[in-house]
């Protein structure tokens, strides 16, 4: 309890403008924003582990539209929902009136007169899942000024086409409890983003654009590495130059896993299709060109099949910082042998770090749930302390 305490005093201190606000980008928010869903995901994990009960809500809908498949996502925002106390309905639109022209203006509005917040994954196509979200953003702002909706949801980018806010989040709380609960422990520390063979060819470019955007707000040395022509969005380098001059930290683009590797107290092995790919892609299916989609995959698989050096394995794992940095993965990992026949990541690697991240990944259901209640509450601190105080246990423990 002491240390719940200690945690929403330090969260009442942090400057933050997120009531109201949906969360979309992470360079979108400030420094204290950012640490203010942090220090909440930490209070609701703790007060979780500590059998106390965190229902914000009493009533009321969690809404998820998942344009892509999702295992941990999916989940962690079911879960987080129902932490909260919220009813979670995932809206699938092959089975709602959108099949029969119905707008997205008013599918909007239609499922969000009783809702609090929607979340929406659409991060296959450049230039769409972002400018989806906006649009929703845009047609509940319109339902709530007009007095068509008793209140306004929040929207949570459980990934997009630019960023996935909920697993980058996820992984600096797993790199703050790595490296000791300190912001500052963080700073100077190398990460190495580094692009990973995989034999498939499609793979979103948000988890590195992610990385590259949040890792840079708090000091620490980011090292992108990709073969040639492997490249993220323009926009989001941008954004990590100037967050790493900004923050005194470091960012850097090589051409080889190994110099990335060197010296690194992280390393985060990922793989991810070309933005040129993703640009042609998104082309050929507005298109509805399926012979070019097939060969557009026939030439990107040969194109990664030139790199499947780019493995992470224990010989690279020993030019790491005293060849003991931590192996991140948003999973799932492509693991040579288990997997698939070559892939990521050697299966010796990823058995020693697979419960690493497993933690890591467990951070991702109370991220989502501090996200929803930071924007649909205006102090959640308060809250916090009144339910810490209150102690109600779950059923649970029964």
């Amino acid at each position: 309890m002491h240390s719940i305490a200690s945690k929403i005093a330090a969260l009442g201190r942090l400057e933050h403008r997120l009531f109201g606000k949906d969360f979309l980008l992470t360079f979108e928010k400030s420094p204290d924003e950012l640490k203010a869903v942090v220090e909440i995901a930490e209070l609701l994990k703790a007060m979780h582990a500590g059998n106390i009960d965190a229902r914000f809500f009493s009533t009321g809908l969690a809404i998820s539209i998942f344009r892509d498949q999702s295992t941990r996502t999916r989940f962690s925002f079911a879960s987080a929902a129902n932490l909260l106390g919220l009813a979670l309905q995932e809206f699938d639109e092959k089975k709602s009136q959108v099949a029969h022209g119905e707008t997205l203006r008013e599918t909007a509005n239609m499922i969000s007169f009783l809702s609090e917040v929607i979340g929406i994954r659409d991060d296959m196509f450049i230039g769409k899942g972002h400018t989806y979200m906006q649009a929703v953003g845009a047609a509940l702002d319109d339902g709530f000024a007009h007095g068509v909706l008793p209140q306004r949801p929040a929207i949570v980018n459980l990934q997009c086409d630019i960023d996935h806010p909920t697993q980058s989040m996820a992984d600096l709380c797993h790199l703050k409890q790595h490296f000791g609960g300190d912001y500052e422990a963080l700073r100077g520390k190398k990460i190495a983003m580094t692009w990973a063979y995989s034999p498939s060819y499609g793979k979103p470019l948000s988890v590195p654009q992610g990385i590259i955007t949040l890792m840079t707000r708090f000091g620490m040395d980011v090292t992108l590495a990709h073969p040639e022509g492997y490249d993220l969005l323009p926009e989001t380098l941008q954004v990590a130059e100037k967050n790493a001059a900004e923050s005194g930290g470091r960012f850097r683009v090589v051409n080889s896993m190994a110099k990335a590797f060197e010296g690194a107290h992280v390393v985060y092995p990922k793989s991810w299709a070309p933005f040129r790919v993703m640009q042609e892609r998104t082309r050929l299916y507005e298109q509805n060109d399926q012979k070019g989609i097939a060969e557009l995959e026939k030439d990107a698989l040969a194109n990664n099949a030139r790199f499947k050096k780019w493995e992470c394995t224990p010989a690279l794992m020993e030019k790491t910082k005293g060849g003991q940095a931590l192996y991140m993965h948003c999973l799932p990992a492509d693991i040579s042998g288990v997997s698939c026949q070559e892939g990521e990541v050697a299966a010796e690697v990823f058995e020693k770090y697979r419960l690493d991240t497993y933690r890591e990944a467990s951070y991702k259901p109370f991220v989502i749930a501090a996200m929803i209640v930071s924007s649909r509450f205006r102090d959640p601190a308060a809250l916090l302390d009144h339910l810490a105080r209150k102690g109600a246990r779950h059923l649970g423990a029964l």
